[in-house]
C-alpha cells in the first residue's frame, strides 16, 4: 500500500497567491446556511425560554463575527510563523482543558463538564481549541522529525504520549466525540507523515480493546449504544433522540417542508439547533438540502486535499491535512449519528451547529488553511515528493 511521506524541497517564501476561492465558497455557504438553520431550529425554544426568538441566532452571529475576524487575521499571517510557538500553544490549551476539571472553573451541563468560566469572560469550551492546538503541534513536530516518524522510539511512542495526554483529559470531561476526532485526526496525520503500519496497526488494535470498557463503562454511553442498536426498544427514553431525528429526516421527503416549517423543533427533537441540526435541515430542505450539505463538505475536503498535495513544505502539508481531516471526521460523526449509520456522539456539525467555541475555532482553522493555500506551488512547479511503498 503506498504512503505519502511528504518529503519535498524547501521553497523560497515568495510569489504569494490569492487564497483558495472554492474553499472560501464552501465555508461561507456552510456558515450562512448554519445561521439560517440555527434561527429556524431555535426560535421556538428561544421564545419560550428568553422571550426573544433571536436569542440563539444573535449569539451565534457574534461568534461568527469573531471567527470571521480570526479567519481574516490568520489568513494574512504566514503560517510558518506559528511553528516555533506550537509547543506553547498546546501547553496553554491543555492547561485550559485541565482547568475545566477543577472546582470553580468548570461548568457542568447535561452531565458533562466541558465549559470553562474565567470571571467576566464568555464561557468557552477548551476541548474545541484543543483540536487546533493539537493539529498545529503535531504538524510542527512531524515536520521536524520527518526521518524518525516511521520508527518506534522516535515516532510512535512519543506520538502516543502526546495523543494519550489529550485523550485522557477529554475523556475525563465525558467528551467521547472530541476524543475520537482528535485521535482520528492525529492518526491520519501520523500516517501521512510516514508512520509505519507495522507499529500503527497493533497499537490501534490495543487502543480499541482498551477503549471498549471505557466507552461502555459510562451509563449514558452504554445507553447511546443501545439506542443505536435498537432505538424502538425504549422509544420514550434512550431511543427518543434518534427516533425523532429519523422522523425529521423522513418528513422532509425530497424537497422538504420549506424554510422555517420544521415541526420537530417544537420540543420534539432534542438539540434541534445543536447536535441534531442536520435533521432539521433535512426536514425543511428535504433530501436535496441534505445532499447539498454533503456536497459542500465534499468540496471542502477536495480543496483541503489539494492544498495538502501542493503545499510548499511539510509543515504546511501536515497543517492542511490535520485541519481537513478534523472537519471531515467531525462532519462524519455528526451526520452519521443523526442518520443512524453510527452511534450518536453529540459532536456539532462544523460551521452549522449552534456553539460559539466550535464555530469560532473552525473559522480560525480555516484561516490557517487558507494561508497555507496562498503559499502553494502551481502544478508545473509542484514540490518534489517521495512515495514509500509499504
Amino acid at each position: 500500500m503506498p504512503r505519502l511521506l511528504g518529503r519535498r524541497r524547501e521553497v523560497v517564501r515568495g510569489n504569494i497567491r490569492p487564497p483558495d476561492v472554492l474553499l472560501i465558497v464552501a465555508v461561507v455557504t456552510l456558515l450562512l446556511l448554519g445561521l439560517e438553520s440555527v434561527y429556524s431550529a431555535s426560535f421556538v425554544m428561544a421564545l419560550a425560554q428568553y422571550d426573544n426568538p433571536m436569542y440563539f441566532v444573535a449569539r451565534q452571529s457574534v461568534w461568527a463575527a469573531i471567527g470571521t475576524g480570526a479567519l481574516f487575521v490568520l489568513m494574512s499571517i504566514d503560517y510558518h510563523r506559528w511553528r516555533r510557538w506550537t509547543p506553547l500553544i498546546l501547553f496553554v490549551v491543555l492547561l485550559c482543558v485541565a482547568l475545566v476539571l477543577l472546582p470553580g472553573f468548570g461548568r457542568t451541563q447535561y452531565g458533562a463538564t466541558r465549559w470553562l468560566r474565567l470571571g467576566p469572560l464568555p464561557e468557552v469550551q477548551p476541548s474545541e481549541f484543543l483540536k487546533l492546538g493539537m493539529v498545529m503541534y503535531l504538524a510542527a513536530w512531524m515536520a521536524g522529525k520527518r526521518e524518525r516518524i516511521g520508527t518506534l522510539h522516535g515516532g510512535l511512542i512519543p506520538f502516543a504520549i502526546i495523543i494519550g495526554s489529550a485523550a485522557v483529559l477529554t475523556l475525563m470531561q465525558s467528551d467521547l466525540g472530541t476524543t475520537l476526532i482528535i485521535v482520528a485526526t492525529a492518526g491520519t496525520m501520523f500516517f501521512i507523515g510516514g508512520g509505519s503500519l507495522r507499529y500503527m496497526a497493533p497499537s490501534a488494535l490495543l487502543a480499541a480493546v482498551v477503549a471498549v470498557p471505557v466507552v461502555l463503562g459510562a451509563g449514558y454511553r452504554q445507553g447511546r449504544m443501545e439506542s443505536f442498536l435498537d432505538p424502538w426498544s425504549d422509544p420514550q427514553g434512550k431511543g427518543f433522540h434518534i427516533i425523532q431525528s429519523l422522523i425529521a429526516l423522513g418528513s422532509g421527503g425530497w424537497t422538504g417542508l420549506g424554510l422555517g416549517a420544521s415541526r420537530q423543533k417544537f420540543f420534539y427533537l432534542p438539540g434541534a439547533h445543536t447536535d441534531a441540526i442536520y435533521a432539521v435541515i433535512g426536514e425543511e430542505l428535504g433530501f436535496i438540502g441534505t445532499m447539498f450539505v454533503l456536497v459542500l463538505f465534499a468540496l471542502l475536503a477536495y480543496r483541503g486535499l489539494t492544498i495538502v498535495m501542493t503545499a510548499r513544505d511539510d509543515f504546511g502539508s501536515f497543517l492542511a491535512a490535520g485541519i481537513t481531516a478534523w472537519f471531515m471526521y467531525q462532519a462524519i460523526l455528526n451526520i452519521g449519528g443523526i442518520t443512524k449509520l453510527i452511534p450518536f456522539t453529540g459532536v456539532p456539525l462544523p460551521f452549522i451547529s449552534y456553539g460559539g467555541s466550535s464555530l469560532a475555532i473552525s473559522l480560525a482553522a480555516t484561516g490557517i488553511l487558507l494561508n497555507v493555500s496562498r503559499y502553494c506551488v502551481t502544478d508545473e512547479k509542484r514540490a518534489t515528493r517521495r512515495i514509500v511503498r509499504m
